[in-house]
This record gives structure tokens, C-alpha cells and sequence, in this order.
């Protein structure tokens, strides 16, 4: 994985991101979130094979449930087995 390459597909998922910039590794957040929301399912395969069923659901398990669109929690948790996201941080207030 230390020599991961973003393929140009995901240049149209991360539109308000400079694309050369981003790192497979360092943005796997960003990456796997945008995927899940925007992509097709060549790019949710893309996402299995470079960072592994488990790396998902690591990465989710540290993204708040209202990033992930309840349409595409859904088919995460058929493909992926991603039950549940964590709950939104609530403010103080």
C-alpha cells in the first residue's frame, strides 16, 4: 500500500480538492467519504482492493454518521458490513 496511486476517476469525487495533492495514505478519509457518497461501484472496488475491507471500517469508524449519506450507509453496510457510523458530535449549546 506505500506506493498507492489515486486513479483519475476520483478526480471528478474530489472536485474542491486539488487533485495533485492529494495522498492516497495521508487523505484516506477524504477519499474513502467522497467514494462512498459520489462513487460508482468501481470505485467503492477500488477502495476494497487498495485499502481492505478492515481499513473501511476503521476509516468509518471515525466519521461522523451525517458525513455518510444514509442511501450509501446502507449499501456499505451490505457490502462492507459498516453497521453503524458515530453519531454526530453535539455542540454545547
Amino acid at each position: 500500500m506505500e506506493n498507492l496511486t489515486l486513479p483519475e476517476t476520483f478526480r471528478p469525487l474530489l472536485w474542491s480538492y486539488d487533485f495533485s495533492r492529494i495522498d492516497p495514505l495521508r487523505h484516506k478519509k477524504t477519499i474513502v467519504v467522497q467514494a462512498l457518497n459520489y462513487g460508482t461501484l468501481a470505485h467503492w472496488r477500488w477502495l476494497v482492493e487498495s485499502y481492505g475491507r478492515d481499513g473501511i471500517r476503521d476509516t468509518l469508524a471515525h466519521v461522523p454518521a451525517s458525513e455518510i449519506k444514509p442511501r450509501s450507509l446502507r449499501l456499505a453496510s451490505l457490502l462492507l458490513s459498516v453497521d453503524r457510523l458515530n453519531d454526530a458530535p453535539r455542540g454545547t449549546h
